[in-house]
């Protein structure tokens, strides 16, 4: 179902934004390289910048239309900008924050309490504080509980992980998908990251030179040449969906992938288990997101004694994209793996897809960021599985899963 329809055109000196598009209720990342229009666009559906021409329609209300002259000011759009830097007021404590969102707001249009978002937000010991006794990761938790409780129906965020570090983005993350999920607000999220926009959502808005170059599933555009070529202009990820399976020791942590349904994924009728680097904050049975780049896996027509890599895992090769460049390799271990080779390791190893290989990767190379522990995923039957090896004789609660290495 469509939620937000754009068609409109922005000419500002030399740049021109020309974008049409039409988008359903799911959180959409977009991406692209810099200057190419996206935080441009997001100023338009807000009403922050006034297009030349075209139309904005959101929810069946027109926001925008040059022909009829409609042009709806931003504090009445509904919509809700967060920026990078959360841009709180300095005078007003967390509650004073949190309450401008309800200001403008007539009370049969409130969807959220301040109780509720605070909660949400993990703010109620906080409401007291001024804004400069928080950390960064605060102030973006303070920015989206303002922006939740102006109740908007399209939630705008313009690189709201840019400038925190990785302890802080990893604290971020989670309310982004606890937003997602609980508040049920579409999302446009921009970001130059496919690693953090893939932890939300696999569906992106690829943008280039103002204008819209391809749009839907990751893995979809991956097969596409020219949407792939724009997506290797960052660092393309996967970004596998997982529950921690055993207590961190000797700083590594056990994961255990799964599939949309939150049941763990198999290959060979046997549990897929990932040993990745040690993370805090995540305990057994909660959800964890693990990302893991493509020129990080290596490939092997066998299992490979003595190897300080911890994770081998069995699988077949299912694609091959672009074999005489930076040949990349889709390969199911249970879930599929995006795997990135020379060509001269193709032809030496004589790859062909439908091939038996073993997929293998460092711990260390497998990031982990927390999910939210209150989703399905955290499923207590997962716990205390084995941590000793990456490959469980356990009986399949499930069939291989196709696509499990994107976002579902």
């Amino acid at each position: 179902m469509t939620m937000l329809e754009i068609d409109i055109q922005l000419r500002r000196g030399s740049f021109e934004l020309n974008v049409a598009c039409a988008l359903g209720r799911q959180a959409t990342g977009v991406f692209g390289r810099s200057g190419a229009g996206k935080t441009t666009m997001l100023h338009c559906l807000a009403g922050l910048l006034k297009p030349t021409a075209g139309r904005v329609v959101l929810e069946g209300e027109t926001l925008f239309d040059s022909e009829r002259g409609i042009n709806i000011p931003p504090h009445r759009r509904r919509t809700a900008l967060v920026f990078q830097d959360g841009r709180l007021f300095p005078h007003y404590s967390v509650r004073g924050n949190l309450q401008y969102g309800l200001s403008l707001l007539p009370r049969r249009l409130r969807r959220f309490s301040l109780p509720q978002v605070a909660e949400l937000m993990e703010l109620t010991e906080l409401l007291d504080e001024p804004p400069n006794r928080l950390s960064g990761g605060q102030r973006q938790r303070v920015a989206l509980g303002r922006a939740l409780l102006s109740s908007p129906s399209l939630l705008l965020l313009d690189e709201p992980l840019s400038g925190l570090d990785s302890t802080l983005k990893r604290e971020i993350l989670p309310f982004l998908c606890r937003v997602q999920r609980e508040a049920n607000i579409p999302i446009l999220m921009v970001s130059h990251s496919l690693g953090e926009i893939l932890c939300l959502t696999d569906r992106l808005l690829l943008m280039e030179s103002g204008a819209v170059a391809a749009h839907g599933h990751y893995a979809q555009l991956l097969r596409d040449e020219a949407s792939r070529r724009l997506l290797r202009t960052g660092d393309l990820a996967n970004v596998l969906r997982c529950v921690v399976s055993c207590p961190e020791a000797g700083g590594i942590t056990t994961l255990m992938p799964l599939d949309e349904n939150g049941s763990a994924v198999a290959r060979d009728k046997r549990e897929v288990f990932i040993k990745a680097s040690a993370c805090s904050g995540t305990e057994v049975g909660s959800e964890a997101w693990a990302v893991l780049r493509p020129e990080d896996i290596a490939l092997a027509r066998g299992p490979v004694e003595h190897l300080s890599m911890q994770n081998q895992l069995p699988g077949r090769l299912v694609r091959v994209l672009e074999p005489s460049r930076r040949a990349l390799c889709i390969v199911d271990v249970g879930v599929e793996l995006l795997v990135e080779v020379t060509p001269q390791a193709l032809a030496d190893m004589q790859l062909a897809p439908g091939q038996r290989v073993w997929a293998m990767f460092k711990a260390s190379a497998t990031g982990v960021w927390p999910g939210d522990p209150s989703l399905p995923g955290a499923n207590a039957s997962y716990r205390q599985a084995s941590p000793a090896v990456s490959i469980q004789t356990a009986p399949a609660k499930r069939p291989p899963c196709e696509g499990a290495w994107i976002r579902s």
